[in-house]
């Protein structure tokens, strides 16, 4: 009876023990495998500002070593925050195109008219439903009209549903190609009197100048909007609100082909290096100062990571969040 006992005991412990064992294996394979889909980390940002500067041509801005048409850019706001050597318009290298990857996290074909809707729900959607905000609390600001198709989707879910505010083309109207010295006044007004917690602006000038085969209105464009950034970062460090609190993403939408390409400077649109190659400059409170990443990153990937700061889930969203950058 007592060998019998000890061999009932014998049996409790070791599938107890086995039990236990195996409970501590599937936590663990389940806490290495996990999706994560939202921060667990209290960002300090709390406002987010995507600059697209439509078009330059690397070899215009920081691929030319005296950065001559880029000083602000290349010689002073490049040590305040940290730059991507080596970021990538990987999907179509049109105008449309590159904004709905930076809108909605995936790389779509869509028609570069502002006549097709992007397929996917954008960030601005997400954060209007998950954080439940005024509209006036996201904005798209564009000098481009056919950029207002940005705001919606054709998702049934989301169609018209969580859209942004939005302030495209000649009076806001959705239409026209007014240029930037009209409307970056009128997008510095919107961002400091509402304070968007995520915003969105086009400037058209080099793009526009190119596509006329105007060589020097089109360097100048590449002046104006440098100065232009310049400002913005300048006018949100004045700004008590924003300042310590305001992320700030300088980039481009897509390049425009080499030299040697029978279109030059004046056209893009193909999956070339010129058109592909762009940049990015991250200025803001979670970023390291003076810091250059050569890692190769897309628009994309900028998507996921903003959404990452802002805490917010974007399942459909298929870029990774750029760890690199908000991981000191």
């Amino acid at each position: 009876m007592n060998r019998i006992k000890f061999y009932y005991r014998f049996f409790i412990v070791l599938v107890v023990g086995v039990f236990f064992s195996c409970a501590q294996k599937t936590t663990s394979y389940v806490q290495e495998n996990a999706t994560i889909s939202k921060s667990s980390i209290e960002s300090r940002t709390k406002y987010h500002i995507i600059l697209v500067i439509d078009g330059p041509r690397y070899s215009e801005t920081y691929g030319d070593s005296t950065c001559k048409y880029i000083p602000n850019l290349g010689k002073n706001l490049i040590h305040q925050g940290t730059f991507f050597s080596n970021f990538k318009a990987l999907g179509s290298t049109y105008t449309n195109p590159g904004h709905v990857a930076f809108t909605t996290g995936v790389y779509q074909k869509v028609s570069n008219e502002g006549v097709q809707l992007p397929k996917n729900p954008s960030i601005f959607q997400y954060l209007l439903k998950e954080k439940k905000l005024d509209k006036r609390k996201a904005w798209i600001l564009t000098s481009k009209g056919k950029l207002q198709m940005l705001a919606n989707c054709s998702e049934k879910a989301w169609w018209n549903q969580y859209m942004p505010s939005t302030y495209c083309g000649v009076n806001g109207s959705g239409q026209g190609y007014p240029g930037d010295e009209y409307m970056y006044p009128i997008f510095k007004e919107i961002i400091f009197t509402h304070k968007p917690v995520l915003t969105l602006i086009n400037l058209l000038d080099v793009d526009a100048w190119a596509h006329q085969r105007n060589w020097e209105r089109y360097v100048k464009g590449i002046v104006d909007t440098d100065q232009m950034a310049l400002d913005l970062w300048n006018s949100i460090q004045k700004d008590p609100e924003m300042r310590d609190h305001t992320a700030l993403y300088i980039t481009n939408d897509h390049g425009r082909h080499l030299d040697g390409h029978k279109d030059g400077y004046i056209s893009h649109g193909d999956k070339c290096e010129g058109c592909r190659k762009i940049s990015l400059l991250a200025l803001g409170p979670e970023f390291e100062k003076n810091k250059i990443i050569d890692t190769e990153y897309s628009q994309i990937d900028l998507t996921a990571t903003i959404a990452h700061l802002l805490n917010i889930a974007m399942p459909t969203a298929t870029g990774k969040v750029i760890n690199e950058l908000v991981s000191k």
